[in-house]
Formats: structure tokens, sequence, C-alpha cells
């Protein structure tokens, strides 16, 4: 009995992902950002194929049990991966969740993320941090959720023949971010289906000024630059009809003092950017809940700053 009990306690880790915002107006599909919510992971690892699935809290009723949960789908990829699926047929996941399910603060990405992570660092670290973003987002599909929650800051990702390079910056400007979450969910696949084939050359290169501009800017500190940079011409005027108010919510949070706003990933949550120092994330984020309910839409408000340092152990 102590012998099994110690193996389980080898084989046991408890970690922390953060949750993220991704497009940042102008990046679509290549900038993301991690935010100071976190789900927490504690897996375990066993020999049994036996997988056991337990969540509390956002969204914990609906997350699948057993072999089709999403964290569980991460670790078996993994463990194929690193050619120990023989050895660990199964596991008991427990999971507390406080990213919001399918508003666009990146739920499923931090799902994947922590079944990589824990199962990696249970195992002793074969794989480094950018070839598990290879496995996330071979999962996910694209980086730009799983980038920024593995390794924390600002992250650009390139996708170059099947194969992700990821660059990842803390910005010189001390944001903050005022998250406006409505009472209801939007499918990322239904998010996709209303966007166009096809886009103008002015609009292309709209987006491309805009996100060069929004790096330059964060990279530099230069504040002054950032008015000119969130507006993206590429997804958000075709999603904003799944978002009711979504234009209102913008305007308020501007004219409250942000310095930009946009759909979070691909929504329903919308998030506008101040800085440490304005003092006005209060302000901005009741003019946002306020411009929600007008458009008949009840919201809440998250206050959040950049988190710094992505996926992380919390206990071994």
């Amino acid at each position: 009995m102590k012998k099994n009990l110690t193996d389980s306690k080898k084989n046991r880790v408890v970690v922390r992902v953060p949750g993220t915002s991704a497009n940042c107006g102008p990046g679509f599909d290549c900038l993301g950002l991690a935010t100071t919510i976190y789900n927490y992971l504690d897996l375990t690892l066993i020999r049994s194929g036996k997988v056991v699935v337990e969540s509390v809290g956002e969204g914990a009723e609906n997350i699948p049990k057993g072999r089709r949960n999403l964290t569980w789908q991460a670790v078996s990829r993994f463990l194929k991966a690193v050619g120990k699926e023989d050895e660990f047929k199964g596991a008991i996941i427990r999971m507390k969740n406080n990213v919001p399910i399918s508003r666009g603060l990146g739920s499923s990405s931090t799902a994947i993320v922590a079944g990589l992570f824990a199962a990696n660092e249970i195992v002793g670290a074969p794989l480094n941090r950018q070839e598990l973003l290879k496995l996330a987002t071979e999962l996910e599909g694209h980086p730009d959720n799983v980038a920024p929650a593995l390794f924390g800051g600002f992250t650009v990702s390139v996708m170059q023949d099947g194969e992700v390079q990821t660059f990842s910056f803390l910005p010189r400007v001390k944001l903050k971010l005022i998250v406006a979450v409505p009472d209801f969910e939007l499918s990322t696949r239904l998010a996709r289906k209303v966007l166009p084939r096809n886009v103008s050359m002015k609009d292309a290169i709209f987006n491309v000024s805009r996100a060069s501009m929004l790096i330059a800017a964060l990279v530099e500190g230069r504040e002054d630059l950032l008015p000119l940079a969130f507006d993206d011409a590429l997804h958000q005027p075709y999603r904003k009809k799944l978002v009711p108010g979504m234009s209102a919510v913008f305007d308020a949070a501007k004219s409250a003092g942000a310095l930009g706003a946009a759909i979070s990933g691909a929504g329903s949550c919308l998030i506008a950017f101040t800085t440490l120092h304005s003092g006005l994330e209060d302000k901005i984020s009741t003019a946002m809940t306020t411009a929600f309910k007008s458009a008949g839409v009840t919201s809440k408000a998250l206050i959040l700053d950049v988190d710094r340092r992505g996926a992380q152990v919390v206990r071994r």
C-alpha cells in the first residue's frame, strides 16, 4: 500500500495555466496575450486504462468526462509523442476552472496546455516549451491562444510548412485589461463561419499597418501610439452581428479613456486596454457593462493584468 501511494505521488503534479486573449484587434490568428485569470489542473497518471475527470468552477457541468475530455486528449497525445502510452494508460484529472467557457478567453487552450505541460512534468520534462507548442498547435488548430498560455506575455506566432515559430515578449507599457464578459457563449466555429473567404487589398494593408504599429508601440513603450493600433478590418466587422451592442461597448470604453478595444479571441468577450497609471479601470468597466445592458445583454467585468510567466507548476 505504501509503495502504491508513493508511486501515485511521483506521478502527480498540479499546474496553473493562464487564460488568453487572441487577435488583440488587428493580429488575426497570429497575436495573443496571457492574462491573470487561471485554470488549475491536478493530474495523476495511472497505469490502468481508467480516466477519471472531476471539475469545479466555470462550465463544470458541461465539461466532457472520460476519454472525450480535452485535457485527457492532450495528455494522451503527449504520452504517444514521448513513447509513454504503454506505461500510463489512464489518468485522474481534477480541474478548477476560472476562465469562462466559450467566451474568447482561451478555455480550450488552457485545457490543452495544462494536459501537455502537466504530463511533461510528471515524466521528467523531455520536451521543451517550443516542442510542447507544436503539439498544442496540432490539437488546437492554430497557435494564437496556446502560445501565450505556454509562454506568457504577448506572443507573435507564424506558421511555416506546418511548423510554428513564436516570439514572446513583455510589453514596456504597463497595461491593464478590462474584459466585459456577456452572459452568452459564442462558438469559434460560428465566429469563423461568418468571415469572408477573400478580403480587399485596402483591408489587408489596414491590418498589417496596425498590427505592426501595435507590436512596435508595445516593445518600445510608446503609449501615445496605441490608440492607432487596436482597430481591425479583417474579422471584427463581420463578427459584430454575433455580439449585440459590440460597437456601442467599444465606443463606451474609448469614451471612458481606453486606449483601444477589441473582440477577445472569437468572442463573446470584449476587451479594452488602458495603462496601470491611468486609474481608469473601474470607469471603463462600468462604461462597458452599461453599454451592454443598453443592448439588452447582461455582463460582468474582469480587470486583469498581463500574465508574465505562462504555464507554471504549482505543486509536485
